[in-house]
């Protein structure tokens, strides 16, 4: 006797319909993967753009600090020491030693009096950022940074806007990093393509170029910290911890130089000792 197939029953009434989970494509996995991890190195990206431009900034305003306190110290020495080697090569024009002193004296003089420049023309600001243009740098960075990007011409309108908005930061000027990151999210490059195998490419490419620039940052924090800059400011900031003010002793230092020196340009005919 054959067997009939059954039949499909009438659903009951008021019964849940049945759900089906719909099954995964292998590339959309690995994509929604490879999102969350370039998520993921986004952020430790963001993170390590943040802590570089803090360094960079607090280098930059220690440097305006020595050379507002030092700098143009160190160009008036220079110029009085330039002074006697000259006065001196004059009195023996025919020693070469004497004449070769002066010529390195000058331009060592004036070396030191372009580096001390304009910016030790006034009282300089010490950097410090509120929590607010630290959040807002993240959020450039993370959003804007060039190597989140393998579109050339995006690229080069990306590194545009990290150099503006590092300025920025470096001045304090929270309304421009904000005005950055507005013009950016509201740009057509910010539009992106669709598709999971192309978006796949692309976040694969993004991972490596946040890689690489994580490297990049890492190297660039390493040879800060060895700068003699790096190390006359954390110098400078654990002698503060003890109550000594280095660059008061460094600036007194020289001011006995200085005058030392002034005294032999007014005085020539008195022996001194050699300029330290």
């Amino acid at each position: 006797m054959a067997l009939k197939a059954a039949e499909p029953r009438p659903a009951q009434p008021g019964a849940a319909p049945v759900q089906t989970t719909p099954i995964q494509k292998p590339e959309d996995q690995e994509l929604a993967r490879k999102l969350a991890e370039q998520s993921a190195i986004e952020s430790e990206l963001a993170d390590r753009e943040l802590r570089v431009a803090n360094l960079r900034a607090e280098l930059s305003a220690f440097e305006r600090r020595y050379l507002h306190f030092i700098g143009a110290r160190y160009a008036e020495l220079d110029e009085c020491k330039a002074q006697l080697a000259e006065r001196l090569a004059r009195q023996q024009p025919g020693n070469e030693r004497a004449q070769q002193a002066a010529r390195e004296a000058r331009a060592r003089a004036d070396e030191t009096k372009s580096a001390a420049g304009e910016k030790s023309a006034s009282e300089p600001r010490a950097f410090e950022a509120t929590p607010e243009m630290k959040r807002l740098y993240r959020d450039v960075a993370k959003r804007i940074h060039p190597d989140l990007t393998s579109d050339r011409d995006d690229r080069a309108k990306r590194q545009q806007l990290m150099a503006d908005a590092n300025r920025a930061y470096e001045e304090g000027d929270e309304a421009r990093l904000a005005k950055i990151l507005n013009e950016y999210e509201c740009s057509p490059e910010a539009v992106k393509g669709e598709g999971p195998g192309a978006e796949l490419v692309r976040v694969i490419r993004r991972l490596s170029q946040a890689r690489g620039r994580v490297a990049e940052i890492e190297a660039e924090l390493q040879q800060m910290a060895r700068s003699d800059l790096y190390q006359l400011k954390e110098r400078v900031s654990e002698a503060e911890k003890y109550g000594r003010d280095v660059l008061k002793e460094m600036t007194e230092k020289v001011d006995a130089q200085i005058e030392q020196a002034r005294d032999r340009l007014e005085h020539p005919e008195t022996p001194s000792l050699p300029l330290r």
